[in-house]
């Protein structure tokens, strides 16, 4: 999952590259971000809650089948009735996008909110082709399929890159957004191969009283409020970064693009196969806290050191990665400055994301949405406070202090209410993560102090070196279990195989 999902993770990245490229950070790129954002507003309102909501089910169901698949009307009704409600809110929202980019984006002058509106009315297209893909993607999972899901962006990307390098520099801005209609359907057609595979025969129907979509229908209300809270979050970190200088919004936005790449090259391709596996598990209550705290340890140990390379080398990171073509000096020095204080979100997102899946798979969606709902009032406040006296550092500040309050406050509620996470070995997990933290951070800023003047990729790559071999051997020196992970993992594959 890993090795597959980073060829379309890095192709993603290389996408990045090539946009910022053509058109750097201004108050274009500004529009299409926010035009982004609205679209994820329609797909937070059904898509992301039922696709998860269809993988526990599902999963349960496909345990019991033998060979193919005989079906699930369920979830034929669930991708039925999700297809129907984002066509029709796409629809209302593009006849009302203008005054609602007035209000999301309030420092956008009239010129920008008629661009943001006019992209949105494009990439609105999508929400139902990203559905799609989504649902069809969780009917796979459940079965135990993740290949082809996992390189569903190699064609998106590829699309994208051909938009943005072929077509940018004379169409402008609208060509990202016509691109990324078309790489959606093209992700979208990644899905039926697998879906062909496994037999089963997927029609449309809309029997509200299936059991199985009833059973997928309870959990989608608290999803559902929890993906709404996630994009409330993103829209108001850049409806105030639009009251910024111009390409606020895309320094913050490729920022956490650079913090989001290991997350998703990690966690996510981890947590895909664990979602499901953590569902089929949940009558067994030792197994779901066997792989907690496998994932966790998989997380913490290989995200703390990223963390501490992305905030030491934060400007040479940015500079290689994005310092090229009308991406001048300042938008580096600006994203790289969100970098530095968006580095605490990866690790507790990282947290975040194992912890809440095996929340949903044990059947409670109201403890994380409780606190989704904290991290959320966090993370408005902390903008509101923070970006008039800090700007972008301020914006990206409150989103890394929400995302800490909410990974421990759901680690905590999954222990005490369910007994899902082995907190004292949870504990101790992230106190050796700390204490090599600090040792390895220190001699990762004396490396970077030396290096001043060399080339950003020397730079990058000694404090990367010097921070991630400290770390490992301080693994080695304290015998902690974490150490055994990646012998451990190489065993395994070598097992599959």
């Amino acid at each position: 999952m890993t090795g597959l999902t980073a060829i379309s993770t890095l192709l993603g990245f290389f996408r990045d590259i090539v946009i910022a490229a053509v058109f750097g950070a201004g108050f274009e790129l500004d529009a299409y971000f926010v035009a982004q954002g609205l679209l994820n507003i329609v797909l937070g309102l059904a898509a992301i809650a039922m696709a998860r909501s269809v993988t526990p089910v599902v999963a349960r169901e496909a345990d019991g089948e033998e060979g193919r698949c005989r079906g699930h009307p369920g979830f034929d009704v669930a991708l039925t009735v999700t297809l129907v409600v984002l066509g029709l809110g796409s629809v209302i929202m593009g006849i009302f996008v203008g005054p609602v980019t007035s209000v999301l984006a309030p420092g956008f002058n009239e010129a920008e909110t008629a661009t943001a509106a006019q992209l949105t009315r494009v990439v609105l297209i999508a929400a139902v082709l990203v559905a799609g893909t989504d649902l069809l993607a969780a009917l796979a999972h459940a079965h135990g399929r993740f290949s082809w899901s996992s390189l569903q962006g190699v064609p998106f990307n590829i699309v994208m890159i051909g938009a943005a390098g072929i077509f940018g520099p004379r169409y402008g801005i609208m060509a990202l957004a016509v691109g990324f209609v078309a790489g959606s359907g093209a992700r979208l057609l990644m899905q039926f191969p697998p879906v062909r595979a496994l037999g089963a025969r997927v029609r449309p129907r809309w029997n509200l009283r299936d059991p199985g979509f009833r059973e997928i229908a309870r959990l989608v209300p608290a999803l559902l409020f929890g993906s709404a809270i996630g994009n409330v979050n993103i829209m108001v970190d850049r409806a105030v970064g639009s009251t910024l200088e111009d390409g606020a919004i895309t320094a913050l936005s490729y920022g956490w693009r650079l913090i989001n790449l290991p997350e998703m090259l990690i966690v996510a391709s981890l947590v895909v196969p664990l979602y499901p596996a953590l569902g089929a598990a949940a009558g067994n209550i030792t197994e779901v806290r066997r792989l907690v705290g496998r994932a966790l340890a998989v997380t913490v140990t290989v995200l703390t050191p990223l963390c501490l390379v992305l905030a030491i080398a934060a400007v040479p990171l940015v500079e290689l990665a994005f310092g090229r073509g009308a991406f001048t000096e300042e938008d580096v020095t600006a994203t790289a400055t969100s970098v530095l204080w968006y580095t605490p979100a990866l690790l507790a997102l990282g947290c975040r994301r194992v912890i809440v899946s095996a929340a949903y798979a044990l059947g409670d969606s109201r403890a994380p949405v409780i606190v989704a709902l904290l991290a959320m009032v966090i993370n408005v406040v902390g903008d509101i406070l923070l970006a008039p006296v800090l700007g972008i550092a301020g914006i990206a500040l409150a989103t890394s202090a929400s995302l800490v309050v909410a990974a421990l406050a759901n680690g905590w509620l999954l222990h005490r209410l369910h007994a899902g996470l082995d907190l004292p070995a949870a504990t101790a997990l992230l106190a050796r993560a700390a204490g090599l933290a600090v040792v390895a951070a220190a001699a990762g800023y004396a490396v970077l102090q030396a290096l001043t003047g060399f080339p950003a990729i020397v730079t990058a790559a000694a404090v990367a070196l010097v921070v991630g071999g400290l770390y490992v051997l301080g693994l080695m020196v304290l015998r902690a279990p974490e150490r055994l992970l990646l012998a451990e993992t190489i065993r395994a594959v070598r097992r599959r195989r």
